[in-house]
């Protein structure tokens, strides 16, 4: 920029000058002020211009900016006294540059320094950036293992009382199976616990154990219809995010019911988004629920797992069927294992790049 402003000034003064004329006179004044510049990026890390050390760092950049300036004139002078040696004495030369130049040498000192707290800011606002998103990631993290370890003393708790149930009937044989398939519940959520995700057809299996409980508790008066298709088995969703929607419809909708019931799960995959339905033919919402649609642990765990995975993009609805009971609906974007991994490895490239610039 200077010596396109010494090009275009001589031009103006009919004084021509070639663009190297120009750029062998100013260029080497310019890298004087970046052989300066770690001497004054020192500085300021040493006395820091802050809130807490202001009257410090005044006392000490403002002589330092002149000391640095009149350092810098007296090289530049000589530099320019060998490219075109002048008629005055070297001394004179210095004078004059000085009065003329030395505020505009203080304040190029003063942009070094601030440019230099501009990039210490940034660093430490990226750090600070990078921080608080891990601190935000572990939040959420916690968050949703709390709200699953809510279900496991929730489903729990039914099927004990289910289990004291059969005891005081003496039903040992189906209280000693029931309490085999719980063993194999416990043991699979203790294994899932650290996962907030896995293929639908895994929480189907959890969901069909889940099931057979219920299906010995009640007998001929639970039947079961699945209908999944194909390409949903290897979406991801929430952990045991079926198993509270299914008790919920057993425990309101069939065992309202003095004849039998049916349950009906369905997964289907529309515009991006994985769909799922939870249905019973119980008396309906009104009759279970007092007229709320609001649930109870499960269900509102369920609403609050899905903000804290998905946001805005994951929806759970509960209403009326169409005549006869109750239908639970999650709908949250389409996902699978393979396609998680290439986005988060896409992401840790693009952070690897930030943090690489």
């Amino acid at each position: 920029m200077a010596a396109g402003q010494a090009y275009s000034e001589a031009w103006l003064e009919c004084k021509p000058i070639t663009w190297r004329e120009a750029v062998v006179w100013h260029m080497p004044t310019w890298y004087i002020w970046a052989l300066l510049a770690p001497l004054i990026l020192l500085l300021g890390r040493k006395f820091r211009i802050d809130r807490h050390n202001l009257p410090v760092g005044l006392l000490v950049h403002i002589p330092a900016s002149l000391v640095v300036a009149l350092l810098h004139l007296a090289c530049t002078t000589y530099y320019k006294s060998l490219v075109k040696p002048a008629p005055y004495p070297l001394v004179s030369n210095f004078y004059s540059l000085s009065a003329s130049y030395l505020h505009f040498e203080a304040l190029i000192y003063w942009a070094i320094l601030g440019i230099g707290y501009a990039f210490e800011f940034y660093r430490k606002y990226h750090e600070r950036e990078l921080a608080a998103a891990h601190l935000e990631s572990q939040l959420t993290q916690a968050q949703l293992q709390a709200l699953k370890m809510q279900l496991h003393p929730h489903f729990l708790f039914n099927t004990l009382n289910a289990i004291s149930v059969l005891v005081r009937k003496q039903d040992t044989r189906m209280a000693l199976s029931v309490i085999s398939r719980l063993s194999d519940l416990l043991r699979y959520a203790l294994d899932q616990i650290p996962v907030q995700e896995v293929p639908l057809r895994q929480e189907l299996e959890f969901t069909r154990q889940y099931i057979d409980i219920e299906q010995i508790r009640f007998t001929d008066r639970l039947a079961v219809k699945l209908d999944a298709s194909p390409e949903t088995l290897d979406a991801l969703v929430p952990n045991f995010v079926l198993q509270p929607l299914v008790e919920n419809a057993i425990r309101h909708g069939i065992a309202a019911s003095s004849s039998a019931g049916l349950l009906e799960i369905s997964a289907a995959r529309s515009d991006g988004q994985l769909r799922i339905q939870v249905r019973d033919d119980g008396p309906g919402l009104k009759s279970a629920s007092g007229g709320t649609e609001n649930g109870g642990i499960g269900l509102a765990n369920t609403r609050a797992r899905l903000r804290q995975l998905y946001g805005q993009a994951g929806h759970f609805d509960l209403r009326d069927g169409d005549g006869r009971g109750t239908v639970a609906t999650l709908t949250i974007p389409f996902h699978t294992f393979s396609e998680t991994m290439r986005s988060d490895e896409f992401q840790a490239g693009k952070d690897q790049n930030i943090d690489h610039r």
